[in-house]
């Protein structure tokens, strides 16, 4: 092993490869002995440095002027795009009046950005590219393994579509035989009546024999003909066998019974590194929840109520008008709808545009400006609620004309881009109805609808797959069903969905685990809520019109 590159050894000369280091030629990079200082100086070039090994590459090696080439070059012109120039040219016509930097402090800042990047490289960016690819390889390990999952599950519903078929048959065999016994027992029960006039027409040839035979008067003239009796045949009798008619099998309608093939669903989820970024402050809940004011919109049936960047809120009820409010109450603009009826749902998207949905014309406006226009215009399912996501995309609930189905749909801007409506086994994941289904979208990216009329709310991620579902908790103050309809998120990804029938808004954390009720607040039938910027929760009360804006977490120091 070479000694000078043993890790268990000091550095060595790099000229007689024996003496231990002790100085360094900063200009040529060499190792050098004390004995060997000389020998390397000796060729008489001047631009030897010689500095004590500790302070090795220390000297700053300049480039070479173009113009001036016995110079160096320690300045960078600013005016002329940060070429570099020595002093010679810091004087010349050229750059006369230019700004220039001493080139050894841009170095230095450089350097101290360099050593930055080399430590999020190290410690923060590759180990995340590594975890990725971690994670890529074992969906690919599992990769076959689920796939096998797949079509075992399609078989076993394959033996037991075979199963139901045999029951079937057997069933029909069973009744075939019940036939079979019907039929024998007609065809017996008239075979006997025959027989029965047989064996009468037996007896009366028996009878004219020996009248024929005898010569006594008295049998013949007692003789009464049973001709007429006997010519009256029975009916005949044609009992026809049953038919089984099989049906033409319709493999299309065969296939979409047998089971559906949910599509590839490929949830793209922004990695963030969140390198030289502030993290979201902690904010941890009240033990007492503080209503801080009570803002009166004078609505009939106040339903929805979303928060804009500034503090104010647009609201809206079963009126044809769209309210906004500063946190003073005060009405900073009304909006009346073109069509005089009153809008689903309301949202506000990441320029602070109020959006609006209706379901009786299937349409999503919005307002710039002033001016409403047609952003989405849907064709047979009707809309119910809708939301803004974090990256601007668009979620609305839907149902069917026939309001037996009800799904999600992601747009992009007017684009479909995604449809969320099964779960893994192909079930429905809301209830199949026309009833309130609020939506939001969490932080984690997750979708939360408040399903009222299944007394649910359901989470889904953003690909469609089924996190959870909380139906409600336990509680003896807590005497109706649990049925939600407006539904928030803050900023710790706590989910707050509004329980009307028992006054109170339920808090759950981001997998759905109860932490806490609001019912402190003198809350009536509590129905649409938002959360602002600094983690308000607004509430809207539907009968009374009323929107109260209450505190209930704060930072944690």
């Amino acid at each position: 092993m070479d000694p000078r590159h043993s890790a268990q050894d000091v550095h060595r000369c790099d000229l007689c490869d024996t003496k231990i280091v002790h100085s360094y030629c900063d200009f040529c990079h060499v190792n050098l002995c004390i004995l060997c200082i000389g020998k390397h100086i000796s060729d008489g070039y001047d631009k030897h440095r010689i500095v004590p090994f500790q302070e090795r590459r220390s000297t700053l090696i300049y480039p070479k002027c173009e113009i001036h080439q016995q110079k160096n070059c320690k300045f960078q012109c600013k005016d002329c795009n940060t070429i570099f120039v020595c002093s010679f040219c810091t004087a010349s016509e050229q750059h006369r009046g230019h700004i220039f930097v001493d080139i050894s402090s841009v170095y230095k800042t450089q350097k101290e950005n360099i050593e930055k990047d080399t430590e999020e490289l190290v410690n923060l960016i590759s180990p995340t590219y590594e975890e990725i690819a971690r994670d890529l390889e074992n969906q690919l390990a599992n990769l076959d393994g689920g796939y096998e999952k797949l079509t075992t599950t399609m078989s076993k519903q394959g033996e037991q579509w075979h199963k139901e078929i045999d029951i079937v048959i057997n069933k029909m065999k069973t009744e075939i035989s019940k036939i079979k016994v019907k039929h024998r027992d007609i065809l017996q029960t008239h075979l006997g009546e025959i027989k029965q006039i047989q064996s009468l027409i037996k007896q009366t040839l028996m009878a004219i024999k020996e009248i024929e035979k005898s010569t006594e008067v008295s049998p013949a003239i007692n003789y009464n003909s049973k001709i007429r009796e006997f010519s009256k045949l029975p009916p005949k009798i044609e009992v026809s066998l049953p038919r089984f008619i099989p049906k033409p099998i319709d493999r299309e309608k065969l296939y979409s019974l047998f089971g559906q093939i949910m599509p590839l669903s490929t949830a793209t989820e922004k990695n963030n590194l969140l390198l030289n970024h502030p993290t979201t402050s902690v904010r941890e809940l009240l033990d007492e929840p503080q209503l801080v004011t009570t803002i009166q919109t004078g609505h009939e049936k106040l339903r929805n109520v979303t928060c804009l960047n500034d503090g104010s809120i647009w609201t809206s009820g079963e009126t044809n008008d769209i309210k906004c409010f500063n946190t003073e109450g005060l009405v900073l603009q009304t909006i009346k709808k073109k069509s005089g009826i009153f809008p689903n749902d309301i949202a506000v998207d990441s320029d602070g545009d109020l959006l609006y949905i209706s379901a009786i014309t299937r349409t999503v406006f919005k307002v710039k400006n002033g001016q409403t226009e047609v952003l989405i215009r849907l064709q047979g399912w009707k809309p119910g609620k809708l939301c803004v996501t974090s990256t601007g995309d668009i979620l609305v609930t839907m149902f069917s004309k026939d309001g037996t189905q009800s799904k999600v749909i992601r747009y992009s801007g007017s684009t479909e881009k995604r449809v969320i409506q099964f779960d893994d086994e192909g079930k429905p994941l809301y209830s199949g109805n026309n009833n309130t289904k609020y939506i939001t979208e969490n932080r984690n990216h997750d979708i939360c609808v408040a399903d009222w009329a299944a007394g649910t709310v359901v989470v889904v991620n953003q690909g469609g797959k089924l996190r959870w579902r909380y139906t409600g908790y336990p509680s003896f103050t807590k005497n109706r069903s649990f049925k939600p309809f407006g539904i928030t998120t803050d900023s710790q990804s706590r989910i707050l969905t509004a329980d009307s029938d028992n006054h109170c808004i339920h808090i759950l954390d981001k997998k759905g685990q109860f932490l806490r009720y609001i019912d402190d607040c003198d809350l009536k039938d509590p129905w649409g809520v938002c959360v602002d910027n600094n983690d308000n929760l607004f509430v809207c009360e539907f009968y009374k019109g009323n929107v109260k804006k209450i505190k209930y977490s704060k930072l944690l120091l």
